[in-house]
């Protein structure tokens, strides 16, 4: 990298321009504008440069701290403007906000070049990863080193010159068609939402089901009608509950078919993207895209990825096909041939008369708050001591957004949580967790974390009932917070959830387990209008009814994953002209396409694989399960939930982020390596559904 004037300094008046005053640097977002954080994230740039300039130009031999520490401590003008902007662009978007994405993106992935590309920067780095192990650096510090060091050559430090000019070239490319991706995506699903115009064919939601989508309606200016917004995943809420077939059709192919024709056709922008990404990874050294990626995981190969995913393909149809049997003969009972827009419907009835359990019943029993504070939170004190309290002071990024400040057992702070669980227009689908502010001895913060949900808002005055998959999801997500609010670490670059991907949903899957523990379902599930208890017997049927429906649940997953693999399995000569037809080809070939369960993901809004950090990644959900499902029979063999375990569990895995080996951190929790016999036996895949 070349020496360069310092950039001017950013205007003090901007509020980005040095570490927020708020308590743990929470960014005061009421005085943040869209201005501000463009602002903030060029002069980010400039200062980042700058600072590494200067680690280049050091005339000292390289050491850990002038290199490796001095780059740990750079870029903290743009860490601070990047997490607000993320936010930005995922929770409170709009035009502006979409423009200023459009112009950062393919500037950012220039920048990350700048520095990763640089080959005296890389020289250095190098020198230091070769003597680290006679340089008297502890552990943290050599991985440290190690992780630094495969960052560049992943990145492509080692290429010549040509080689590096054309690696910019692709990732600038790809960071411009990732944001067309995704903007295609919030644009096709807001045009999407299937319009209502009479409201009998609204039978079988709720009253309150009712007046959300009629307040849909007139927000979007379809005044005296009803609208049925969707959420990212192929399968949408109301299809289990709608008795009018001919709207479960509508809104069933409104959902797998949106972003695939039209100005905001995705199709082509995934081909793209599949194809560059092959290009870039033979660039590096890889046979695909595939083999680049499982290279940083703890997979490490996609021969090992491939492994899990054909030890579940074969039970999963087979278990699909028994529920799909059960199905066909209620749909027939009424006259009709199941369909794909059938399935959640008659699916529902059989839990409801074989299982006793009424989902759409269950609501009233999962208001919002209390999941939160009495279940979600309750569960957290358990097990880690942790308590949670209101900051209704601190300002969050939208009026939706909650904050409670988070301390440990003895009263020590923790860090701040940030609660966003509303769906709106200029919001991601999906649910998510990040952090404003990352946990870091070495610069002195404590971490500030957030979760955002997508539950449909209720009429004025109504409470926000959740369905149990909504509970599940929140404790999930939770679990991720929980990853980023206890790490303890010395390094940013180790901080919380930077972990491999493979193993960053094995924290967050574990925190599932308490949604239905005696101790915090009895606490939190209660009656909105009556404050009756969720039943035992209810609790019990949930817990019966569980192995109904995986068949459906792990072959659309398996759909997707494999799905993705296939996208980033292509070679650089091939280049997909029809998306939907390879699509439709790779899914046979997998043994996985079915006219009744779709990929929970399609192509055209496979957001984590084209928008995303999990291209080739999918696969990661189901590794991690593993884990979790082996790690759920640790719990429940030593007591379940006791602060015993959870300080275990705590000190040995949460808080070490990626200070240590991930596999390492698992054996020191488990004994032992993971078996996936949990896994098959939780998801039913060692037999068929009764």
């Amino acid at each position: 990298m070349t020496s360069s004037p310092a950039p001017a300094p950013l205007p003090a008046s901007n509020p980005l321009a040095a570490p927020s005053q708020l308590p743990y640097q929470l960014p005061p977002f009421a005085d943040i504008t869209a201005e501000h954080v463009r602002e903030a994230l060029f002069a980010g740039m400039a200062e980042h440069r700058a600072e590494v300039a200067a680690v280049v130009a050091d005339p000292a031999e390289p050491t850990f701290d002038n290199t490796v520490v001095a780059l740990e401590r750079s870029g903290q003008l743009l860490s601070r403007a990047e997490r607000v902007y993320y936010n930005m662009t995922s929770a409170v978007s709009d035009t502006r906000i979409r423009e200023i994405e459009r112009e950062f993106a393919p500037l950012a992935a220039a920048h990350a070049d700048a520095l990763r590309l640089d080959p005296a920067l890389f020289a250095r780095v190098d020198a230091v990863h070769a003597g680290r192990h006679d340089a008297g650096l502890d552990e943290e510090q050599v991985r440290l080193v190690e992780r630094y060091h495969l960052d560049f050559v992943l990145a492509g430090a080692a290429l010549d010159d040509a080689g590096r000019a054309r690696l910019r070239e692709l990732n600038q490319r790809l960071a411009e068609l990732s944001t067309a991706f995704d903007q295609n995506l919030q644009a096709a699903t807001t045009a999407a939402a299937v319009v209502v115009d009479d409201p009998a064919e609204l039978d079988g939601l709720s009253e309150a089901e009712v007046a959300a989508a009629a307040g849909a309606a007139a927000e979007r200016g379809h005044a005296g009608a009803h609208l049925l917004t969707l959420v990212l995943p192929s399968g949408q809420p109301a299809l289990a509950k709608l008795r009018d077939r001919e709207l479960r059709r509508r809104l069933y192919e409104a959902s797998v078919t949106r972003a695939s024709s039209g100005e905001h056709d995705n199709g082509p922008v995934a081909a793209e993207m599949a194809h560059l990404r092959a290009v870039r990874a033979r660039l590096l050294g890889f046979d695909t895209h595939a083999d680049l990626i499982a290279a940083d995981q703890t997979a490490k190969t996609s021969a090992a990825v491939d492994a899990l995913l054909g030890e579940l393909v074969g039970p999963s149809v087979a278990n699909a096909g028994a529920e799909a049997a059960v199905l066909a003969e209620l749909a027939a009972a009424d006259g009709v041939e199941l369909a794909a827009w059938d399935w959640a419907f008659y699916s529902e009835r059989v839990r409801a008369e074989r299982y006793a359990v009424d989902s759409t019943a269950l609501r009233p029993w999962f208001e919002l708050d209390r999941v939160l504070v009495d279940g979600v939170f309750r569960a957290a004190e358990l097990l880690y001591g942790c308590t949670f309290s209101p900051r209704p002071e601190l300002v969050g990024y939208h009026p939706d957004t909650r904050v409670w400040e988070v301390t440990g057992p003895d009263g020590q702070p923790v860090g701040l949580y940030l609660g966003d669980f509303h769906a709106r227009e200029g919001k991601r689908g999906g649910a998510w967790m990040s952090s404003f502010v990352p946990q870091t001895s070495l610069l002195g913060t404590r971490p500030v974390v957030f979760n955002n949900l997508n539950v449909t808002r209720p009429a004025p005055g109504q409470p926000t009932l959740l369905t149990l998959s909504e509970v599940t999801t929140l404790f999930h997500e939770f679990g991720h917070a929980l990853h980023g609010l206890f790490s303890d670490v010395t390094y940013p670059r180790f901080s919380g959830t930077a972990v491999p991907r493979d193993f960053v949903e094995f924290p967050s899957q574990v925190n599932e387990m308490w949604a239905l523990w005696p101790e915090v379902v009895g606490h939190y599930a209660t009656h909105v209008e009556t404050g009756e208890p969720l039943p035992a017997a209810t609790v019990q049927a949930i817990e019966a009814a569980s192995l109904w429906g995986e068949g459906f649940a792990t072959l659309e997953y398996l759909a997707a994953t494999l799905l993705d693999q296939a996208w980033h399995r292509l070679d650089p000569e091939t280049v997909v002209e029809d998306p939907q037809a390879f699509e439709a080809q790779a899914l046979a070939a997998a043994g996985v396409a079915s006219d009744l369960v779709p990929p929970r993901y399609r192509t055209t809004y496979f957001q984590h694989v084209f928008a995303g950090g999990y291209s080739a990644g999918y696969y990661s959900y189901i590794w991690s399960e593993v884990l979790d499902a082996d790690t759920v029979e640790w719990f429940k063999e030593n007591g379940g939930l006791t602060r015993a375990n959870g300080d275990v569990f705590r000190d040995r895995l949460l808080s070490r982020g990626g200070s240590v080996d991930a596999l390492g951190a698992f054996r020191a929790v488990r004994g032992r390596d993971a078996d996936t016999g949990p896994l098959l036996r939780r998801r039913g895949l060692t037999a068929q559904p009764a």
